[in-house]
């Protein structure tokens, strides 16, 4: 059954096509710093937002016109698995993720649940077969059910734990099951509304229990994903203890996980945290965890999560940049996590939606190409930075100096004149690039 016979399979077309179903810079057999453009972004679609996404908010239902929108229960469930694999096949996306709920329903009791969750990945085993579609990786939604009204590996309740922790082990299998390249861990209950009954101190501990029990569980199995932490500052709870990447960096060094997970980054978190996509990349990056993107944009005049697709020309680029120098991202990919609009609610909008994305990305790797090829910014920072390659400079970076000789040399020579950061002036040469690189 096709669900999107409105749509055909679209094309790179070019930057002045004006067929709205056609790709303007995303070209996936470009080469592009010696890998295709394919390579360098594994796009990837969102299970939920595309296909379980209804449309309602706060003040109203849902308004979604989706082609399997008359099915309930497992048919509707088998009908998104066939509706995803032919909108990946028209728009080129090579990969997708999901969480557990998104693709079965919950059943009665937990083995009802799984058996559920059985059929589904059975089919979408064979979808991949045929199709050559991967999984980049899959998660548990351990947030949206009464019973994870306290947390989840955080609860005050060991019952709940206990079933997370089944839950936990049953999306691992899943992931062996169907090849998943990553593992993705989202704390969406992970914190507390108010320290006066909250016991920080165990619910942490209890959350890296069940990370380690997850990395010994995926040895025994033989299960090789990259394990990746979301981090997300808050929303649904007041405070989330993977607030943000420092956070995460700092839970792993802790509870000696580091060298099990990596981070999946998403724009639209690192919003809510106050920071910019690329501090966040730029600090995961440094620190040797940067993973996987969750691709999307917020509204900086709106204060909560609204996973727009992202468009900014200014942030894709800065996020490539962060890519490039990360030397890609390796195992994980550019996950779309963004819905579109309550108002764009025709069918068709999901591929314009993902069509405008994915176009942004390209943009910003082509431009990020340039800037990194050309050393734009790494000449101005090698620069800036000079005085600690010789002299004193070179004395305190090797570990030579201590507080005496800083001292006498401060005694004998004073400072300096610094330098002018030439800040608008970089923003002005970042404008230029993204204006002129066709």
């Amino acid at each position: 059954m096709a669900y999107f016979d409105s749509v055909a399979k679209v094309t790179y077309e070019g930057a002045y096509s004006k067929n709205p179903f056609a790709f303007k810079q995303y070209n996936p057999k470009e080469i592009v710093l010696g890998k295709t453009m394919e390579e360098h972004l594994r796009f990837a679609m969102a299970y939920w937002h595309t296909l379980t996404y209804g449309g309602s908010d706060p003040f109203g239902d849902d308004v979604m016109e989706r082609p399997f929108r008359g099915y309930d229960g497992m048919d509707l469930a088998k009908a998104r698995v066939e509706a995803a694999f032919e909108l990946m096949e028209k728009l080129g996306l090579k990969y997708f993720c999901f969480h557990d709920r998104d693709i079965a329903p919950e059943g009665a009791t937990l083995r009802e649940t799984n058996r559920n969750i059985d059929v589904i990945v059975s089919m979408m085993k064979e979808y991949m077969a045929s199709t050559g579609r991967k999984l980049l990786w899959n998660t548990q939604n351990m947030f949206s059910h009464p019973r994870y009204v306290h947390g989840a590996a955080t609860t005050c309740n060991a019952d709940v734990f206990a079933y997370a922790a089944a839950q936990v082990k049953k999306g691992l299998e899943v992931g062996k099951e169907l090849g998943a390249l990553n593992y993705v861990f989202w704390g969406g209950r992970e914190g507390y509304e108010t320290l006066l009954n909250t016991n920080m101190e165990l619910e942490l501990d209890n959350m890296a229990r069940l990370f380690h029990m997850a990395v010994d569980y995926a040895k025994e199995i033989g299960f090789e994903a990259q394990f990746l932490i979301e981090p997300k500052p808050k929303e649904p709870m007041k405070h989330q203890y993977d607030f943000d990447a420092a956070s995460a960096v700092a839970f792993l060094q802790k509870y000696e996980l580091l060298e099990h997970f990596k981070l999946n980054l998403e724009a639209n978190h690192a919003t809510l945290a106050q920071h910019t996509f690329e501090h966040e990349l730029h600090y995961a990056r440094i620190h040797g965890v940067l993973g996987s993107l969750d691709a999307n944009q917020g509204d900086l005049l709106l204060g909560w999560d609204t996973d727009e697709f992202p468009t900014d020309l200014y942030s894709t680029t800065l996020t490539m940049l962060e890519v490039l120098r990360n030397g890609g991202l390796h195992q994980g990919g550019i996950n779309f996590d963004a819905k579109v609009r309550r108002g764009s609610f025709e069918k068709e909008d999901l591929f314009l939606a993902h069509i405008a994305g994915m176009d942004a990305y390209a943009k910003g790797l082509k431009v990020a190409a340039k800037l990194l090829k050309e050393r734009v910014f790494e000449q101005i920072m090698d620069k800036r930075y000079a005085s600690f390659k010789e002299g004193i400079g070179l004395e305190i970076v090797s570990g030579e100096a201590n507080l005496k000789t800083l001292e006498a040399y401060a005694l004998e020579h004073g400072i300096r004149r610094n330098a002018s950061g030439h800040q608008e002036q970089l923003r002005s040469i970042l404008n230029q690039y993204i204006w002129n690189n066709e």
